[in-house]
């Protein structure tokens, strides 16, 4: 749960829905449906597809339901949102991590400004987090003040301070 929020940006509702059908192993596809039911397809990393699948093997309850995540304890069914919240409210807390909230908006928010500090145009960010409006994006996507004062150059005809 908390690598598909962190390394995806996923909202907890995401998560809720997250079905087996929606996984294309082969591919290394994630399918997402956005706040407005918009059908969209992301990468799945190695590292959280392996996640995913340790959880499946070792963790999951024995069920038919089609749904990836559930309650472990009976009654055994799709966990919740509330839930979702809970499981990043204390592993934020667990982490020691210091922040006005610790819900999981954080870890998408934290999630887009890693993938503008790994260079990823403002413009790929918007369609992994699968906002409308790239302004949207730019409230997400925190600009690192202390790294852009690393790589700026100096205005011409200026010394760089």
């Amino acid at each position: 749960v908390l690598l598909l929020l962190a390394r995806l940006g996923l909202r907890r509702g995401d998560i809720v829905d997250l079905s087996f059908s929606d996984l294309d192993w082969e591919k290394g596809t994630i399918r997402v449906f956005g706040k407005s039911r918009r059908e969209a397809y992301l990468p799945l990393p190695q590292e959280v597809g392996d996640a995913v699948l340790a959880y499946v093997r070792k963790e999951r309850p024995r069920t038919d339901s089609g749904k990836v995540f559930l309650f472990s304890a009976a009654p055994v069914q799709p966990i919740t949102a509330d839930a979702i919240s809970g499981i990043v409210y204390w592993a934020i807390l667990r982490a020691g991590v210091k922040a006005p909230n610790r819900g999981c908006h954080l870890l998408r928010h934290s999630a887009a400004t890693r993938w503008l500090r790994d260079g990823l145009a403002m413009k790929d960010i918007q369609t992994l987090l699968r906002h409308q409006s790239i302004e949207t994006t730019r409230v997400y996507a925190k600009v690192d003040v202390a790294a852009l004062r690393e790589i700026a150059q100096p205005w011409p005809g200026r010394s760089k301070k």
